[in-house]
């Protein structure tokens, strides 16, 4: 194993803005573009032992939540950590988060492991659980009102290739040759979210258009918005542009068949 092929891997299985960096024997530095709402990024790792290669944060990420002051040892909090680690085969060792590679699918292990640690940050959001929902509650509503009932689902998963809703999609409207998925962004963790389900979209193939509603796009990380920019169709900075969001559904998606 050596740096160019690792890079080679995590660039097809995850993104473009992947680097490595050695550290020693068996150890690399994995920079990656998603981080944190404050703008640290994820501290990641590739390591080798004695039971094979593993991915590792070192301790980083749940130390740098209880930092922000969010406890993560307990209540709903705790359960979305557990429930999230569980869906990525993450194992917590007194801190540690790792992942193990198996059959040498670096890419793979590090687009679970990734995707875990974006579910582990939504924990920071519900200390502003109010202000959180009062947007998500405006984009419902404005979705319900300019598409059909019969055309429109919210919270919406693919049954067969993610039965665990581990890439969601906050709406789905259908009725078209391809459907159209609409993602609420109100945070960088949630934009970087966005990004890594589009990704595992396209690497199952499956035909789509896509569209994202922020809540307000000057507060999101530069590198993550960036990203987003190559994965999704079309964004609206906030839903204060309503008049042309509905335009832009009613003539582009809606009217579509």
């Amino acid at each position: 194993m050596n740096g160019k092929s690792l890079i080679g891997d995590f660039r097809r299985k995850v993104c473009q803005e992947i680097d490595v960096e050695p550290q020693g024997v068996d150890r690399y530095i994995v920079y990656t573009p998603f981080m944190f709402d404050d703008g640290d990024h994820f501290v990641v790792l590739l390591r080798k032992d004695s039971s094979g290669w593993f991915i590792t944060d070192q301790g980083h990420t749940l130390m740098h939540l209880s930092y922000s002051g969010v406890d993560v040892g307990k209540g709903n909090r705790a359960r979305i950590v557990e429930e999230s680690l569980a869906a990525q085969r993450i194992e917590n060792r007194d801190g540690e988060l790792r992942i193990a590679v198996a059959d040498r699918e670096f890419g793979d292990a590090l687009y679970s492991y990734l995707e875990g640690l974006s579910k582990i940050t939504t924990v920071t959001h519900m200390t502003h659980e109010r202000v959180a929902s009062t947007f998500m509650d405006d984009f419902s509503e404005f979705l319900e009102s300019i598409a059909p009932a019969d055309r429109i689902q919210l919270d919406w998963h693919d049954l067969e290739h993610d039965p665990d809703s581990t890439y969601s999609v906050d709406c789905m409207i259908n009725g078209s040759s391809k459907p159209c998925f609409v993602f609420a962004i109100n945070s960088t963790t949630k934009c970087s979210h966005a990004v890594i389900t589009c990704l595992m979209f396209e690497r199952w193939r499956m035909p789509f258009r896509s569209v994202a509603l922020f809540e307000d796009q000057t507060k999101i990380g530069r590198k993550p918005l960036a990203q987003l920019t190559n994965v999704v169709g079309r964004q609206f900075s906030s839903l204060a542009e309503r008049d042309r969001i509905k335009s832009y559904f009613q003539d582009e998606i809606l009217a579509q068949p």
